[in-house]
Order: C-alpha cells, then sequence, then structure tokens
C-alpha cells in the first residue's frame, strides 16, 4: 500500500471523527433530535448523506451541468473508504459482544431472561415469516426483486444498521446489490419507529396506570436528553487492569479484540474448505462462502471469554474498556453506512421499501401489545418495553426505554434483559441465523426457510405463552 493511499485512508478516517461531532452538536442544538434520542452517529451519517453525492452533489451537477463536486463536500477517495469500512468496523463490535461479560450459570439465565428470550425470538421469527410470505406474494412476482429480501426485515429491523451494514458483501455475493441500501435505509425507519411508538406506549402506560414503577418521559433528567452526563454523575469509562509500562490497557483490549476476530477468521476459513471438499462439490450446495465473517467473530469472543474466565486469575479483562471499543467501532460504522447510502436505490424501490416498512413497525406493535403481557405476565411492560425497543434495532433503544418506564430499576427488567442476550445474540439480530438466512433462501429457496421460521416462531409463541406466560415467579 503506498503512502498516498494511506493518507487517503487517514484523512478519510480524521473527517469521520469530526462529522461524529457534528451530529452531536446537532442534537445539542435540535430538541426534536433530543426528544427521539437519536444517536449522534446517525445524525451525523446523515448529515454527511445530505452534503454527499446523494443530495448536494446531485443538486450541483443537475444545476451546473459540472461533475466537479458531484460526491458534494467530500471527495470519491473519502467515500471509497467509506464505503469498505462497514464491513469491517461490524467485526469488532460482534466480537466485543462476549469479552470480558461474566456468564451467568445457565439456569439462571433461563429463570430470569426466559420469558425476554421466548418473546424476542417469537418477533425475529415472526420478522423472517412476514417478509417472506410479502417476499414470494408480492415482492418477487410483481417488483421483480430477489427472494432474499424476504430476510430484510428482521435483518433491518432486530439487526440495525450495523448487521445491515456488515451484509453488504454477503448481499453482493447472491447478486442483490440493492438489498444493503434497502436495509439501511429500513433500519432508520426501525430506530425513528421503535422511538417514537416507544414513547407513545410509555405516554399511554402513565395514563392508564399500567404499572407502579413507571416514569413518563416528561421527567427524564438532563443527561438523557442531552446526551451529556453532568459531572456529579459521572462514571469511570474503564479500568487500569494492565499497567502503561508494560502495555497501554486499551492496547491490550484491542489485541484481545483482534484474536476474536482472527480466531473467527479461522474457524470460518476452515467450513469454506470443509464445505468444498465434502457436501458442495458433492451435492453443488453452499452456504459458508455467502456467511460473513461478523458472527463467527463472536464466537471467536466466546471462546476467549470462556479460556480467559478460567485462566484469568488477576481479573485483566475489563469488560467497561472493551464496551468502549464496541462503541467507537459501531459509531464509525453507523456514520460510514448511512454516508454511503443510497438513496437512488431507496427511490426507485419506494414501494417495496414502504412495503417492508410499514410491515415491520405493524408487526412490532401488534406482537408486543398481544405477546408481551401473556409470556410476561409480572411486570411485562416494563420488560416487554426492552424487547420492543431491541425489535426495532438496536438493544440501545431497549435499553432506554426501560430506562424511562423504570428508572429507579424496581424491576428485573434490566436484568433480565441482559440475560435475554447471552441467549439471543449468538443467533438473530445479525447471529448466526440472521447472516445466514440470505444463504439459505439462496440454496433452498424461500418456502422451505419461510416453512422452517414458522415452525420456530410457533415453537417460541408456545413456549412463551404456555410455560413462561403461566409462571408468576419473577
Amino acid at each position: 500500500m503506498s503512502s498516498e493511499t494511506l493518507e487517503v485512508v487517514g484523512f478519510a478516517l480524521i473527517i469521520m471523527t469530526v462529522i461524529l461531532l457534528i451530529g452531536k452538536w446537532i442534537r445539542l442544538k435540535v430538541p426534536l433530535f433530543q426528544k427521539l434520542f437519536l444517536p449522534s452517529s446517525i445524525i451525523g451519517g446523515f448529515f454527511a448523506l445530505l452534503l454527499g453525492p446523494e443530495v448536494l452533489g446531485r443538486i450541483i451537477t443537475a444545476t451546473t451541468g459540472n461533475e466537479a463536486m458531484a460526491y458534494g463536500i467530500f471527495t470519491e477517495n473519502m467515500f471509497d473508504v467509506w464505503a469498505e469500512l462497514p464491513g469491517l468496523l461490524i467485526n469488532v463490535v460482534f466480537a466485543c459482544l462476549f469479552i470480558g461479560f461474566a456468564i451467568p450459570r445457565l439456569q439462571e439465565i433461563w429463570k430470569i431472561g426466559g420469558p425476554q428470550v421466548a418473546l424476542g425470538y417469537t418477533i425475529s421469527w415472526a420478522q423472517y415469516v412476514v417478509g417472506i410470505l410479502l417476499a414470494v406474494t408480492v415482492l418477487t412476482p410483481v417488483f421483480n426483486l430477489d427472494p432474499a429480501v424476504g430476510a430484510i426485515i428482521e435483518i433491518s429491523f432486530v439487526g440495525g444498521h450495523g448487521t445491515a451494514a456488515g451484509l453488504g458483501d454477503t448481499f453482493a455475493a447472491v447478486g442483490f446489490e440493492e438489498g444493503l441500501d434497502l436495509a439501511l435505509g429500513l433500519a432508520t425507519i426501525g430506530i425513528l419507529s421503535g422511538v417514537v411508538v416507544g414513547i407513545i406506549f410509555i405516554n399511554w402506560a402513565a395514563r392508564k396506570g399500567v404499572t407502579s414503577s413507571i416514569g413518563h418521559p416528561d421527567d427524564l433528567s438532563t443527561d438523557q436528553k442531552t446526551g451529556i452526563i453532568q459531572k456529579d454523575n459521572r462514571e469511570s469509562a474503564g479500568e487500569l487492569t494492565t499497567s502503561p509500562i508494560s502495555i497501554e490497557p486499551l492496547s491490550f483490549h484491542a489485541g484481545l479484540v483482534g484474536l476474536a476476530i482472527f480466531i473467527g477468521y479461522l474457524i470460518l476459513e476452515f467450513f469454506v474448505w470443509l464445505e468444498d471438499v465434502t457436501w458442495g462439490s458433492a451435492y453443488d450446495l453452499y452456504l459458508f462462502e455467502y456467511v460473513p465473517l461478523f458472527p463467527i467473530a463472536m464466537i471467536g469472543g466466546i471462546i476467549i471469554q470462556i479460556v480467559m474466565s478460567r485462566t484469568d486469575k488477576s481479573e485483566i479483562v475489563d469488560r467497561a474498556t472493551v464496551s468502549r471499543i464496541q462503541g467507537i467501532a459501531l459509531d464509525l460504522l453507523i456514520v460510514s453506512a448511512m454516508a454511503t447510502l443510497s438513496l437512488q436505490v431507496i427511490g426507485d424501490n419506494i414501494i417495496p421499501f414502504v412495503i417492508l416498512a410499514v410491515a415491520g413497525v405493524v408487526l412490532n406493535v401488534v406482537m408486543f401489545m398481544y405477546l408481551a403481557p401473556r409470556m410476561i405476565p409480572s411486570h411485562w411492560f416494563e420488560r416487554g418495553m426492552g424487547d420492543f425497543g431491541q425489535s426495532t434495532g438496536v438493544a440501545a433503544t431497549g435499553i432506554m426505554l426501560m430506562q424511562i418506564v423504570d428508572p429507579e430499576n424496581r424491576t428485573p427488567a434490566l436484568k433480565a434483559f441482559g440475560y435475554k442476550q447471552i441467549l439471543f445474540e449468538p443467533m438473530v439480530g445479525g447471529g448466526l441465523v440472521t447472516a445466514a438466512s440470505i444463504p439459505f433462501i439462496l440454496q433452498f429457496g424461500p418456502i422451505p426457510v419461510l416453512i422452517a421460521m414458522t415452525i420456530l416462531m410457533i415453537a417460541f409463541w408456545l413456549l412463551g405463552v404456555l410455560y413462561f406466560g403461566k409462571n408468576k415467579a419473577e
């Protein structure tokens, strides 16, 4: 790699961090964005989208006929770098999921987080069922979209921007390049609907007295609204577990994340090779060559955590530090994904996009209102809010809604939600099933996948209603 190339990459990253700061400044100045709890990364990404080739660049080119500013205020080289970042950074995000996370006993996870597991999986499988039904009945025969479009609701609404961007290479590999932009657009709709509809639900619950612990959106602290933590409320971002004389603690934890990704890479390459010399060549059935690295990087992180939990007597792995690495990777991922979003693709497929968006939002609302009180009879609203928020985009939305509903943590909502992730994240919302859903549709066709997802949806539905729903224990 030449020095000029390195300079381009470095400058593109510098500009991206500046865009993040601009996003934060805009959030501070616009009360509406504070009320919607929009992350600065999404605001910054939207800012870059407006001033990039899709909006400002098109306007200037159309009005002047000069393509000198075809990329808006940015350059083509910047966008080339930004377009590659999501696929790289999503590996960091998922490798961090379980490093430093103390995994409790399975019995405790199941007892406390079981209802959330059942509800979360039921919603995820339902998103596949509805999405594939729309694909085989409308989107493919009428609009000539690839059948893989049936997986987009779950990829976008439960997986979020990170998962959607991380599957860009998979979309390209199956010949459905427009799927990436549709998924990113739907992820934005998902987060907005999660916050807006979630706040509506909370206001309804506050008026109706659904629970005794519920807070009110108008009572949110300045910290929550502005995103700036006041000095008296600040906590440490991490602990120094290694001496900087020997190794910088941040470097040590970054090394663990890199090792997790490398382990994931070796595992994935092994299965690609195994598939090629066994069932792949024998039956022309290839799946792993379409599976992205990030869910396997998560497995690498789990392997590291298991090893460290048994050998790390000094407890040198600090979860808070790992979370900071994960956080900056996710921020940069969202900015780069939003900045390079193709509005042209969404415009060309606006009717399918609206159909998927409406279907996803309506499904989440109906599933929450109907299933949460039946699966979680004890503190169903507080606990169900977390699942509703996550089913619309990111776990952070679910946590935020739970903090509004139960600001003093008087219910087991937050704990149950955390336990849920241990059994939930490895499979859906960006996990193995999410990553494999497109290859499965490609190899087996949408109907067999639809049947499998329907069976899973019914199974978890019954588990939640007939088992957890009848258990009054908290």
